[in-house]
C-alpha cells in the first residue's frame, strides 16, 4: 500500500534531502545534490525505482516517530510481539561527500529485522553493478557510485541487496551509505555512532543561535530547521 506524503519525514545535510516513510523505507533521495538524479525514487513509482527499507520482519503492533529535539535526526519506533526497536535516520552536515546513516537500536525484547536496499541511479533507469568487498558493498552506475558499510551480512537477490538480523535490547546496529563519483575510490567509512552524536550537537548548536522564545517556539524552530535543511 502506497504511503501518503504526510507519512514521510525529512532528513538532510543542507545540500540534499531524503524522505523516510513510517514503514522504515527511504523512498526519495537525490545524490549528491538536490538537482542530481534520484537513486531512490519509489515515491514516484514503485520499489523497483529504488528504495532503502529497514523494518521488522514480524507484524508491527504499534510505534511512533519524532525528531530529536532541535535536530533533523529522525527516530521511528516499531513495537512487535517480541519487543521494540528504534530506527534512527540522519545525514551528517555536508563536509565532503554525502552520507546517509541508519541505526537500529534495541529498546526491549528481541525483534527480527529485514533490510532491502534497491539502488537505482537516474530516477530508476540505471541498475548499478554491485560488488561485494571485504565487509562492505560498492555499487556503480554511470558517473555515480555508493558504498555501504555494515556488520550485518548481506546477500544479493533479484537484483537487490537484502539482509536479515536480530536486534535485542541494548543493541545498536548501524548502516552507513556514502556517495562518491564512480571514477574515484570509495571514501573512508565514518564512525556512525560518533556521527550521530556530532550531528545531534551540530543541529542543537545551530538552533541555539535563535533569539525567539515565545509561545510558538517549538513550531518556529522546527520550521527553521526545515528551511536550513533545504
Amino acid at each position: 500500500m502506497a504511503l501518503r506524503i504526510e507519512d514521510y519525514g525529512l532528513i538532510g545535510d543542507t545540500q540534499t534531502a531524503a524522505l523516510v516513510g513510517r514503514d522504515g523505507s527511504i523512498d526519495w533521495l537525490c545524490l549528491p545534490h538536490f538537482d542530481s538524479g534520484a537513486c531512490f525514487a519509489a515515491l514516484l513509482g514503485d520499489p523497483g525505482n529504488g528504495r532503502w527499507l529497514i523494518q521488522p520482519s514480524e507484524p508491527v503492533r504499534g510505534g511512533g516517530r519524532r525528531y530529536r529535539p532541535n535536530t533533523l535526526v529522525l527516530e521511528t519506533d516499531f513495537e512487535t510481539e517480541g519487543g521494540a526497536v528504534r530506527l534512527i535516520d540522519f545525514m551528517t552536515p555536508r563536509r565532503d561527500e554525502p552520507d546517509l546513516i541508519r541505526v537500529v537500536e534495541g529498546l526491549r525484547g528481541e525483534v527480527h529485522m529485514r533490510m532491502e536496499l534497491i539502488i537505482r541511479f537516474d530516477y530508476g533507469s540505471i541498475v548499478p553493478w554491485v560488488r561485494k568487498m571485504d565487509g562492505w558493498l560498492r555499487a556503480i552506475g554511470g558517473p555515480d557510485a555508493v558504498s555501504l558499510w555494515s556488520a550485518v551480512p548481506t546477500h544479493g537477490q533479484d537484483p537487490t541487496t537484502q539482509a536479515e538480523f536480530v536486534v535485542r535490547a541494548g543493541d545498536r546496529v548501524p548502516f552507513v551509505l556514502m556517495w562518491h563519483p564512480s571514477h574515484a575510490p570509495s571514501p573512508p567509512p565514518i564512525d556512525p555512532l560518533h556521527a550521530l552524536e556530532d550531528t545531534t550537537a551540530w543541529w542543537a548548536e545551530w538552533c541555539g543561535r535563535g533569539g525567539y522564545d515565545g509561545p510558538w517556539r517549538e513550531a518556529v524552530v522546527r520550521s527553521l530547521i526545515t528551511l536550513k535543511a533545504l
